[in-house]
Protein backbone atom coordinates (compact mmCIF):
# COMPACT_ATOMS: atom_id res chain seq x y z
CA UNK A 1 0.00 0.00 0.00
CA UNK A 2 1.41 3.31 -0.92
CA UNK A 3 1.32 5.94 1.11
CA UNK A 4 3.53 9.21 -0.63
CA UNK A 5 1.62 12.00 -3.14
CA UNK A 6 2.00 11.03 -6.36
CA UNK A 7 2.52 15.08 -7.35
CA UNK A 8 5.15 16.85 -4.13
CA UNK A 9 6.40 13.58 -2.52
CA UNK A 10 4.53 14.21 0.71
CA UNK A 11 3.70 11.70 2.85
CA UNK A 12 -0.16 11.01 2.88
CA UNK A 13 -0.88 10.63 6.40
CA UNK A 14 -2.66 7.87 8.12
CA UNK A 15 -6.31 7.23 9.22
CA UNK A 16 -7.53 4.94 11.82
CA UNK A 17 -11.09 4.73 10.65
CA UNK A 18 -11.43 3.16 7.11
CA UNK A 19 -9.81 -0.36 7.69
CA UNK A 20 -9.05 -1.42 4.58
CA UNK A 21 -7.34 2.08 3.13
CA UNK A 22 -5.46 3.17 6.63
CA UNK A 23 -3.86 6.10 4.34
CA UNK A 24 -4.59 9.57 4.14
CA UNK A 25 -6.43 12.00 6.44
CA UNK A 26 -8.94 13.13 3.51
CA UNK A 27 -10.62 10.75 1.08
CA UNK A 28 -12.57 11.35 -1.79
CA UNK A 29 -14.58 8.42 -3.28
CA UNK A 30 -16.93 7.73 -6.22
CA UNK A 31 -19.51 5.13 -5.52
CA UNK A 32 -21.10 5.12 -8.82
CA UNK A 33 -17.39 4.98 -10.67
CA UNK A 34 -15.68 3.19 -8.24
CA UNK A 35 -13.01 5.95 -7.76
CA UNK A 36 -11.14 6.05 -4.39
CA UNK A 37 -8.81 9.30 -4.29
CA UNK A 38 -6.08 10.32 -0.94
CA UNK A 39 -6.08 14.39 -0.78
CA UNK A 40 -2.72 15.27 0.06
CA UNK A 41 -2.55 17.39 3.34
CA UNK A 42 0.84 19.09 1.91
CA UNK A 43 -0.40 20.16 -2.04
CA UNK A 44 -4.13 19.14 -2.18
CA UNK A 45 -3.74 17.43 -5.26
CA UNK A 46 -6.32 14.39 -5.19
CA UNK A 47 -4.26 10.67 -5.82
CA UNK A 48 -5.62 8.43 -6.86
CA UNK A 49 -5.78 4.99 -5.87
CA UNK A 50 -4.43 1.32 -7.21
CA UNK A 51 -7.72 -0.77 -8.08
CA UNK A 52 -7.21 -3.43 -5.68
CA UNK A 53 -6.96 -1.39 -3.09
CA UNK A 54 -10.18 0.48 -4.00
CA UNK A 55 -13.28 -1.30 -3.53
CA UNK A 56 -13.49 -2.73 -0.17
CA UNK A 57 -12.34 0.75 0.54
CA UNK A 58 -15.47 2.90 -1.05
CA UNK A 59 -17.65 0.89 0.80
CA UNK A 60 -16.35 1.48 4.00
CA UNK A 61 -16.63 5.22 3.30
CA UNK A 62 -20.01 5.36 1.92
CA UNK A 63 -20.90 3.90 4.94
CA UNK A 64 -19.20 5.92 7.37
CA UNK A 65 -20.69 8.79 5.43
CA UNK A 66 -24.11 7.62 5.32
CA UNK A 67 -23.96 7.62 9.08
CA UNK A 68 -22.53 10.89 9.62
CA UNK A 69 -25.31 12.87 11.05
CA UNK A 70 -23.01 16.28 10.20
CA UNK A 71 -22.50 16.87 6.60
CA UNK A 72 -22.52 19.26 3.81
CA UNK A 73 -23.70 18.37 0.59
CA UNK A 74 -25.18 19.36 -2.27
CA UNK A 75 -27.13 17.12 -5.13
CA UNK A 76 -23.91 15.88 -6.26
CA UNK A 77 -20.82 16.65 -4.08
CA UNK A 78 -21.36 15.55 -0.07
CA UNK A 79 -18.36 16.52 2.81
CA UNK A 80 -18.35 14.67 6.08
CA UNK A 81 -16.05 15.25 9.19
CA UNK A 82 -15.67 12.26 11.17
CA UNK A 83 -15.19 12.25 14.62
CA UNK A 84 -11.98 10.96 14.44
CA UNK A 85 -10.57 13.50 12.20
CA UNK A 86 -10.78 11.86 9.04
CA UNK A 87 -12.88 13.88 5.86
CA UNK A 88 -14.39 12.51 3.47
CA UNK A 89 -15.61 13.75 0.32
CA UNK A 90 -18.51 11.87 -1.60
CA UNK A 91 -18.86 12.21 -5.38
CA UNK A 92 -22.31 12.21 -6.89
CA UNK A 93 -22.68 12.88 -10.66
CA UNK A 94 -21.31 16.54 -10.69
CA UNK A 95 -21.18 18.99 -13.53
CA UNK A 96 -17.41 19.84 -14.51
CA UNK A 97 -17.88 22.91 -13.19
CA UNK A 98 -18.48 22.20 -9.51
CA UNK A 99 -16.63 18.84 -9.59
CA UNK A 100 -13.57 20.90 -10.48
CA UNK A 101 -14.61 23.95 -7.98
CA UNK A 102 -14.27 21.26 -5.26
CA UNK A 103 -10.74 19.13 -6.44
CA UNK A 104 -9.21 22.26 -7.72
CA UNK A 105 -10.39 25.26 -5.65
CA UNK A 106 -8.62 24.06 -2.01
CA UNK A 107 -4.87 23.49 -3.33
CA UNK A 108 -5.54 26.56 -5.62
CA UNK A 109 -6.69 28.58 -3.21
CA UNK A 110 -4.06 27.70 -1.32
CA UNK A 111 -1.37 28.23 -3.25
CA UNK A 112 -2.56 31.79 -3.82
CA UNK A 113 -2.35 32.33 0.19
CA UNK A 114 1.15 31.07 0.34
CA UNK A 115 2.31 33.18 -2.98
CA UNK A 116 0.95 36.20 -1.18
CA UNK A 117 2.23 35.64 1.91
CA UNK A 118 5.73 34.83 -0.08
CA UNK A 119 5.26 37.72 -1.87
CA UNK A 120 5.10 39.92 1.12
CA UNK A 121 7.98 38.54 2.99
CA UNK A 122 9.83 38.94 -0.56
CA UNK A 123 8.85 42.73 -0.66
CA UNK A 124 9.83 43.35 3.20
CA UNK A 125 13.00 41.78 2.46
CA UNK A 126 13.65 43.92 -0.75
CA UNK A 127 13.04 46.99 1.64
CA UNK A 128 15.35 45.52 3.54
CA UNK A 129 17.87 45.57 1.04
CA UNK A 130 17.00 48.70 -0.15
CA UNK A 131 17.86 50.18 3.09
CA UNK A 132 20.64 48.55 4.02
CA UNK A 133 21.65 49.29 0.23
CA UNK A 134 21.70 52.77 0.92
CA UNK A 135 23.21 52.66 4.16
CA UNK A 136 26.20 50.78 2.77
CA UNK A 137 26.55 53.69 0.43
CA UNK A 138 26.59 56.15 2.66
CA UNK A 139 29.25 54.20 5.21
CA UNK A 140 30.96 54.24 1.70
CA UNK A 141 30.32 50.74 -0.37
CA UNK A 142 30.04 51.22 -4.01
CA UNK A 143 27.17 51.02 -5.92
CA UNK A 144 28.14 48.07 -7.60
CA UNK A 145 29.02 45.97 -4.48
CA UNK A 146 25.35 46.85 -3.15
CA UNK A 147 23.44 45.65 -6.37
CA UNK A 148 25.84 42.69 -6.84
CA UNK A 149 24.49 41.37 -3.32
CA UNK A 150 20.91 41.79 -4.83
CA UNK A 151 21.85 39.90 -7.98
CA UNK A 152 23.50 36.77 -6.28
CA UNK A 153 20.19 36.84 -4.34
CA UNK A 154 18.02 36.85 -7.61
CA UNK A 155 20.41 33.99 -9.04
CA UNK A 156 19.54 31.96 -5.86
CA UNK A 157 16.01 31.87 -6.76
CA UNK A 158 16.13 31.11 -10.25
CA UNK A 159 18.29 27.47 -9.64
CA UNK A 160 15.72 26.83 -6.55
CA UNK A 161 14.53 23.30 -7.59
CA UNK A 162 10.88 23.08 -8.63
CA UNK A 163 10.08 20.06 -9.81
CA UNK A 164 11.61 16.25 -10.18
CA UNK A 165 10.55 14.53 -13.05
CA UNK A 166 10.36 10.80 -12.43
CA UNK A 167 12.49 8.95 -15.52
CA UNK A 168 13.06 5.38 -14.27
CA UNK A 169 14.03 3.20 -11.67
CA UNK A 170 15.37 5.57 -8.43
CA UNK A 171 16.37 8.00 -11.51
CA UNK A 172 14.47 11.95 -11.92
CA UNK A 173 15.04 14.93 -13.99
CA UNK A 174 15.83 18.08 -11.76
CA UNK A 175 14.14 20.76 -13.19
CA UNK A 176 14.71 24.77 -11.58
CA UNK A 177 13.18 28.03 -11.88
CA UNK A 178 15.35 28.96 -14.34
CA UNK A 179 14.64 26.01 -16.46
CA UNK A 180 10.54 26.53 -16.75
CA UNK A 181 10.88 29.44 -18.77
CA UNK A 182 11.95 27.26 -21.98
CA UNK A 183 9.44 24.32 -21.30
CA UNK A 184 6.78 24.29 -24.15
CA UNK A 185 4.56 22.38 -25.82
CA UNK A 186 5.02 21.56 -29.35
CA UNK A 187 2.99 19.88 -31.83
CA UNK A 188 2.95 16.56 -33.38
CA UNK A 189 0.10 15.93 -36.16
CA UNK A 190 -3.30 17.01 -35.94
CA UNK A 191 -4.28 15.79 -32.23
CA UNK A 192 -0.61 14.36 -31.16
CA UNK A 193 1.90 16.74 -28.73
CA UNK A 194 4.95 16.89 -26.92
CA UNK A 195 6.58 18.53 -24.11
CA UNK A 196 10.07 19.83 -24.56
CA UNK A 197 11.65 20.13 -21.41
CA UNK A 198 15.13 21.75 -19.85
CA UNK A 199 16.95 20.08 -16.92
CA UNK A 200 19.87 19.90 -14.96
CA UNK A 201 21.23 17.35 -17.65
CA UNK A 202 20.26 19.01 -20.94
CA UNK A 203 16.82 19.27 -22.49
CA UNK A 204 14.70 16.20 -23.44
CA UNK A 205 11.59 16.01 -25.56
CA UNK A 206 8.92 14.07 -23.82
CA UNK A 207 5.68 12.40 -25.75
CA UNK A 208 2.62 10.07 -24.86
CA UNK A 209 1.85 9.14 -21.12
CA UNK A 210 5.63 10.53 -20.43
CA UNK A 211 4.74 13.69 -21.42
CA UNK A 212 1.37 14.16 -19.72
CA UNK A 213 3.10 12.69 -15.81
CA UNK A 214 5.78 15.24 -16.88
CA UNK A 215 3.42 18.20 -17.23
CA UNK A 216 1.54 17.45 -14.67
CA UNK A 217 4.58 17.97 -12.24
CA UNK A 218 5.85 20.71 -13.96
CA UNK A 219 2.73 22.66 -14.11
CA UNK A 220 2.07 22.84 -10.59
CA UNK A 221 5.52 24.68 -10.41
CA UNK A 222 4.13 26.87 -12.79
CA UNK A 223 0.98 27.21 -11.63
CA UNK A 224 2.72 27.96 -7.62
CA UNK A 225 0.50 31.34 -7.72
CA UNK A 226 -2.57 29.70 -7.48
CA UNK A 227 -5.97 30.65 -8.61
CA UNK A 228 -9.21 32.16 -7.38
CA UNK A 229 -12.74 30.70 -7.73
CA UNK A 230 -13.07 32.67 -10.97
CA UNK A 231 -9.73 31.61 -12.71
CA UNK A 232 -10.95 28.07 -11.97
CA UNK A 233 -14.66 28.46 -13.90
CA UNK A 234 -12.41 30.13 -16.34
CA UNK A 235 -10.08 26.97 -17.16
CA UNK A 236 -12.86 24.77 -17.36
CA UNK A 237 -14.71 26.95 -19.64
CA UNK A 238 -11.83 26.21 -21.76
CA UNK A 239 -11.88 22.89 -21.64
CA UNK A 240 -14.86 21.95 -22.24
CA UNK A 241 -14.87 24.73 -25.25
CA UNK A 242 -12.48 21.99 -26.65
CA UNK A 243 -14.30 19.06 -26.17
CA UNK A 244 -12.66 17.11 -23.76
CA UNK A 245 -9.11 17.02 -21.58
CA UNK A 246 -7.18 14.81 -23.82
CA UNK A 247 -7.98 17.13 -26.26
CA UNK A 248 -6.73 19.89 -24.68
CA UNK A 249 -3.21 19.78 -24.75
CA UNK A 250 -2.94 19.21 -28.72
CA UNK A 251 -5.36 22.13 -29.20
CA UNK A 252 -2.92 24.69 -27.25
CA UNK A 253 0.42 23.31 -28.48
CA UNK A 254 -1.14 24.14 -31.69
CA UNK A 255 -2.48 27.79 -31.16
CA UNK A 256 0.85 28.02 -28.86
CA UNK A 257 3.06 27.77 -32.25
CA UNK A 258 1.07 29.55 -34.77
CA UNK A 259 1.35 32.88 -32.31
CA UNK A 260 5.35 32.39 -32.05
CA UNK A 261 6.55 29.46 -29.95
CA UNK A 262 5.31 30.68 -26.85
CA UNK A 263 6.89 28.78 -23.81
CA UNK A 264 3.91 27.41 -21.06
CA UNK A 265 5.28 29.79 -18.72
CA UNK A 266 4.01 32.65 -20.68
CA UNK A 267 0.48 31.25 -21.38
CA UNK A 268 -2.12 33.72 -19.62
CA UNK A 269 -3.27 31.77 -16.65
CA UNK A 270 -6.59 30.42 -17.50
CA UNK A 271 -4.86 28.34 -19.59
CA UNK A 272 -1.99 27.21 -17.07
CA UNK A 273 -4.76 26.30 -15.25
CA UNK A 274 -6.59 24.62 -17.76
CA UNK A 275 -3.38 22.63 -19.00
CA UNK A 276 -3.36 21.14 -15.51
CA UNK A 277 -6.60 20.37 -14.85
CA UNK A 278 -6.40 18.60 -18.18
CA UNK A 279 -3.41 16.25 -17.03
CA UNK A 280 -4.63 15.60 -13.91
CA UNK A 281 -7.97 14.14 -15.61
CA UNK A 282 -6.63 12.32 -18.33
CA UNK A 283 -3.64 10.49 -16.15
CA UNK A 284 -6.87 9.51 -14.54
CA UNK A 285 -9.14 8.75 -17.79
CA UNK A 286 -5.90 6.25 -18.79
CA UNK A 287 -5.67 4.45 -15.67
CA UNK A 288 -9.51 3.99 -15.25
CA UNK A 289 -9.67 2.42 -19.06
CA UNK A 290 -6.70 -0.29 -18.48
CA UNK A 291 -3.36 1.28 -17.79
CA UNK A 292 -3.12 0.87 -14.17
CA UNK A 293 -0.08 -0.26 -14.19
CA UNK A 294 0.69 3.51 -15.20
CA UNK A 295 -0.73 3.92 -11.92
CA UNK A 296 1.10 1.54 -10.02
CA UNK A 297 4.72 3.28 -11.86
CA UNK A 298 3.61 6.67 -10.73
CA UNK A 299 2.90 5.69 -7.05
CA UNK A 300 6.16 3.24 -7.25
CA UNK A 301 8.27 6.49 -8.58
CA UNK A 302 6.41 8.73 -5.65
CA UNK A 303 7.54 6.23 -3.03
CA UNK A 304 11.32 5.85 -4.15
CA UNK A 305 11.75 9.76 -4.93
CA UNK A 306 10.67 10.52 -1.27
CA UNK A 307 13.09 7.85 0.10
CA UNK A 308 15.88 9.73 -1.51
CA UNK A 309 17.88 11.33 1.62
CA UNK A 310 19.55 13.82 -0.43
CA UNK A 311 17.57 17.41 -0.82
CA UNK A 312 17.78 18.70 -4.07
CA UNK A 313 17.95 22.30 -2.84
CA UNK A 314 21.43 20.88 -1.05
CA UNK A 315 24.40 22.53 -3.67
CA UNK A 316 25.88 20.20 -5.78
CA UNK A 317 29.43 21.84 -3.88
CA UNK A 318 27.79 20.65 -0.32
CA UNK A 319 26.90 17.83 -1.63
CA UNK A 320 30.30 16.49 -2.93
CA UNK A 321 32.11 17.67 0.32
CA UNK A 322 29.64 15.45 2.39
CA UNK A 323 29.77 12.64 -0.17
CA UNK A 324 34.02 13.13 0.37
CA UNK A 325 33.60 13.40 3.90
CA UNK A 326 31.48 9.99 4.33
CA UNK A 327 34.11 8.58 2.35
CA UNK A 328 36.51 9.68 4.77
CA UNK A 329 35.00 9.04 7.74
CA UNK A 330 34.00 5.69 6.67
CA UNK A 331 30.10 4.17 7.14
CA UNK A 332 28.75 4.92 10.38
CA UNK A 333 27.57 1.93 12.39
Amino acid sequence: MFRTCIFCHSTLGENAVIERFPVGRRLAFDPEKGRLWVVCAHCRRWNLTPLEERWEAIEDCERRFRATRVRVSTDEIGLARLREGLELIRIGRPLRPEFAAWRYGAQLGSRRRTALVMGAATGVVATGALVGGAAMILAGASLPLVWGGVSVGRALLRQRAVARIPAGRRYFFTVRRAHLEAAALLPRGDADWSLRLTHDGGQREFVGGPALRASSHLLAAVNASGASRIEVVDAVGMIESVGAPERYFGHVARRATQLGNIGIANLPAEVRLALEMSAHEETERRALEGELATLRTEWEEAEEIAAIADDLLVPAQVRSWIDRARGTNGPRA
